[in-house]
């Protein structure tokens, strides 16, 4: 081996394990696009060692190649992603149309002013920043539930989904659009005074849209058996 190459593995495993320790933190998350370049500039080095150490990752399961797209942190077990959200949509779901006939004209306001946010954000999408507005739309529609009991078991999924929540749009960006026309189409219901069932299934199913989304972006051969929630 020559002293080029034995750099070129030196440089590598610093690269794999500077990466490795990055995705094991959270500070890479799931979905987050590694740039070979970006990468290589941080560690003051070419980026022939980056790609290997990306290479040794793929070969791990720790980060995906996707065509057109790259090089981005895996969802390396996705259950209690997959578990929350079906429990949420239900839940959730119930909590919307719970709250609805409490919602005043100043609370759908609020909410669609969200959404305009939300919408703004698809120009220059950033997934993190979408989630974070998504969470507040929908605090704004189900927070009025007269359940608590309720309320606490909505509140505890979107814990439990934790870091998992900011990824789910960088795995499948363009549920985002779907998303946002989904919001508005659960506010004209509730503002017209529609049945309680139609809210309820308005709400669920767009929360179980999104794990639809996911499924068939990741797992395509298991989204086929997925039930209609």
């Amino acid at each position: 081996m020559s002293p080029t190459e034995a750099d070129t593995l030196s440089k590598s495993q610093q690269a794999y394990r500077w990466i490795k320790e990055r995705i094991a933190n959270q500070e890479f998350t799931p979905g987050y696009r590694l740039v070979l370049g970006t990468i290589a500039g941080e560690l003051d080095m070419s980026v022939v060692p980056v790609r290997e150490a990306i290479r040794q990752l793929e070969a791990e399961g720790l980060v995906t190649f996707e065509r057109n797209v790259g090089a981005r942190v895996s969802m390396v077990d996705d259950s209690q992603y997959r578990y929350s959200m079906q429990a949420l949509s239900i839940l959730e779901g119930t909590a919307t149309a719970l709250a609805a006939r409490r919602l005043t004209a100043d609370d759908i306001r609020n909410a669609r002013r969200i959404n305009e946010l939300m919408i703004e954000t698809l120009e220059h999408f950033d997934p993190r920043a979408f989630t974070a507005l998504n969470q507040e739309f929908h605090a704004a529609l189900f927070e009025k539930c007269a359940n608590p009991r309720m309320l606490d078991l909505v509140h505890a999924e979107w814990a439990r989904l934790g870091h998992l929540r900011d990824s789910t749009f960088s795995f499948v960006p363009g549920r985002a659009q779907e998303s946002v026309r989904e919001h508005e189409n659960i506010l004209v219901l509730i503002e017209t005074g529609a049945p309680l069932g139609e809210i309820e299934k308005a709400a669920r199913r767009h929360r179980s849209a999104t794990l639809d989304a996911y499924m068939i972006h990741e797992h395509p051969d298991e989204a086929l058996g997925l039930p209609a929630f």
